[in-house]
């Protein structure tokens, strides 16, 4: 699968993991893996475990609050003394001389937050208490300072992280789905989807080729057109010929006629790099997505090796219009006690309860889920 540098994989991460399917990330580590998504992991654990000591080591001086490897040998010879957790063990050094004046008034103020934190999240949902947390401590305003090229991305990244926390009805859910995503890493050497950006894939070819997020904005990335005009432009367009002609037998683009950006749904256009796409050696279809005509997926296929065969594209070629979806639902009392069924997001499992319309449901991967019967379908099907 082949993307445009920025774009979001987490979704199609999770989904790879919820049908067992291997996959791999080239030039970059999975979603869950990234530096700044482990930090505000630590942070959210933290405010559900307090004697998480990885979670507290990891973000006691993130970002920097003079905290060095003096204090914290100090504070891990007294968690081994009195066989406490590292917080605890930072609750009583604070009340005592043994700290130097700065680092005894840093980590009083970190014990204040992680306290005031944990009295917010009975009072707010947990998609505002990640925003109070990234913000208050000062992460979020970190990354807002930082320079380098990898800046924009980690912020962008926080935000999506925000975006995955509100598909859960508690933080406690959410940090029980990351743990289960971390523990179903594919085994290393096993066949799997690849995953990089288009640049990445300059000069690779794949027998199959997956070029999703063909839209207007997305891609042809609308700063980069805002920043650099028609040379933004042609950019773009020597990036899509890259993308279409890395596939030796078939090329799959596809588009989302509504994408949800940073928590809220927007409309989205076809590319038009799509409309500039020969007419020979290209199929057209459109597939309706989980939610009907809100979720409709354009799809182009190049059924055949098209490397040789895009040496420019041809304008005019026209955009066949969607055609008409359906959505089928399964009836009530379909499925018995220990029928195998497959979920769109949770993936294969096990019926284990069928009440009025309801399921309960024993996935291979995402645990016992309550669902509604009409969302799942037998496995294999």
């Amino acid at each position: 699968m082949l993307v445009r540098a920025g774009f979001q994989t987490r979704e199609f991460e999770e989904r790879f993991i919820a049908i067992g399917l291997p996959y791999r990330v080239i030039g970059g580590p999975r979603f869950y893996e990234r530096q700044e998504i482990r930090d505000a992991m630590a942070y959210f654990r933290l405010i559900q475990r307090p004697e998480d000591d990885l979670a507290f080591e990891r973000i006691v001086n993130t970002p920097r609050r003079g905290i060095g490897p003096t204090t914290l040998q100090t504070l891990h010879s007294l968690a081994r003394d009195r066989e406490v957790p590292l917080m605890e063990a930072t609750r009583l050094l604070v009340g005592s001389d043994e700290l130097k004046p700065a680092a005894r008034k840093a980590l009083e103020a970190l014990l204040r937050d992680f306290d005031r934190w944990r009295g917010e999240s009975a009072r707010v949902n947990h998609t505002e208490l990640a925003k109070i947390v990234l913000d208050e401590s000062g992460y979020t305003a970190m990354w807002q300072a930082d320079k380098t090229p990898e800046a924009p991305g980690r912020l962008e990244n926080l935000r999506e992280l925000i975006v995955a926390m509100a598909e859960f009805e508690t933080l406690v859910g959410f940090l029980e789905h990351v743990s289960l995503v971390m523990d179903n890493a594919a085994e290393a050497g096993a066949e799997s989807v690849t995953v990089m950006t288009l640049h990445a894939a300059k000069g690779l070819e794949f027998d199959l080729v997956f070029l999703p997020g063909w839209e207007e904005g997305v891609f042809p990335n609308q700063r980069a057109l805002d920043e650099t005009g028609e040379r933004g432009l042609e950019e773009e367009r020597r990036l899509a010929y890259v993308g279409i002609t890395r596939a030796r037998k078939r090329a799959t683009i596809s588009y989302a006629a509504n994408r949800r950006i940073h928590g809220q749904w927007q409309s989205a256009l076809p590319s038009r790099f799509i409309d500039e796409l020969p007419t020979t050696g290209v199929e057209r279809d459109v597939e309706a997505g989980l939610y009907g005509n809100a979720a409709n997926r354009g799809f182009t296929h190049f059924p055949e090796a098209v490397s040789g065969g895009f040496n420019r594209f041809n304008r005019g070629s026209g955009f066949s219009e969607p055609a008409a979806t359906r959505t089928t639902f399964t009836k009530p009392g379909t499925f018995a006690i220990g029928a195998r069924v497959f979920h769109d997001k949770f993936g294969a499992g096990s019926v284990t309860r069928a009440e009025d319309g309801k399921l309960t449901i024993l996935f291979d991967h995402a645990g016992e889920k309550k669902v509604m019967e009409s969302f799942v379908r037998k496995a294999g099907s």
